[in-house]
């Protein structure tokens, strides 16, 4: 089946390279026609991958991130021409899993996408579930659930959750997080991997999983041996 790329940039010779140079990859690309309706169009497309700038008309990239993860854990990668590493921590605090500063090597977006999709989609774990205290881990669908309750993680989300639960008992160093994540310790750092421990720890928290994961200052990050 073929995956579709839902093009985010208000630059129509941006929009074209890109395209033609993923098209020519497989994928199926589509560009917004209107920028103050991204994610009505985006509930029609139902894309695959989202590739977004930062600026855009109406509302900036940010924005539509958040409004993105209220209805979807579709992966995202940031396309901006500003370099600064705030523009990073801000890109992964809305809920963003890279980030790739213009201009860019059109080869490096492919290889990105291709790992982003890859991680997301068919994210291999040979357990297929994990007990986290009354709730059960489901790293294939990206989900825990409960009793009464089905809690929903991004891709980034369920492979610090489960490198910690493929350890259990054992400390797993912070770089060793990163390097499974996105495999790019230049780009990711210990405050965006915060940025994205404090989330998966307030969602558990929600369905009643608390202070599962501890932190061990200066070495990293560890889970319990859990009971099953």
């Amino acid at each position: 089946m073929t995956q579709v790329i839902y093009l985010v940039e208000d630059d129509d010779t941006i929009v074209a390279t890109i395209s033609e140079h993923l098209r020519q990859w497989g994928y199926q690309v589509y560009a917004p026609k209107q920028f103050q309706e991204i994610v009505s169009e985006f509930q029609q497309i139902m894309p695959s991958l989202v590739v977004m700038d930062i600026s855009l008309p109406y509302f900036n990239g940010f924005h539509w991130c958040q409004e993105l993860r209220k209805i979807s854990e579709v992966p995202i990668i940031f396309l901006s021409s500003a370099e600064e590493k705030m523009n990073q921590i801000m890109a992964m605090n809305m809920g963003a899993d890279d980030f790739i500063a213009k201009p860019f090597d059109m080869s490096l977006l492919v290889v990105k996408i291709q790992a982003l999709l890859r991680r997301s989609y068919q994210y291999g774990q040979q357990t297929l579930q994990y007990s986290l205290g009354d709730c059960v881990f489901y790293p294939l669908e990206n989900q825990v659930k409960s009793a009464t309750e089905t809690l929903v993680l991004s891709p980034n989300e369920t492979r610090i959750l489960a490198v910690l639960m493929q350890k259990q008992g054992t400390i797993v160093a912070r770089e060793e997080i990163i390097q499974a994540l996105w495999n790019d310790d230049a780009f990711i750092d210990n405050n965006t991997l915060f940025v994205n421990m404090t989330r998966i720890r307030k969602k558990l928290q929600s369905i009643g999983v608390k202070n599962i994961i501890q932190t061990v200052k200066n070495r990293g990050y560890l889970i319990e041996r859990q009971e099953t």
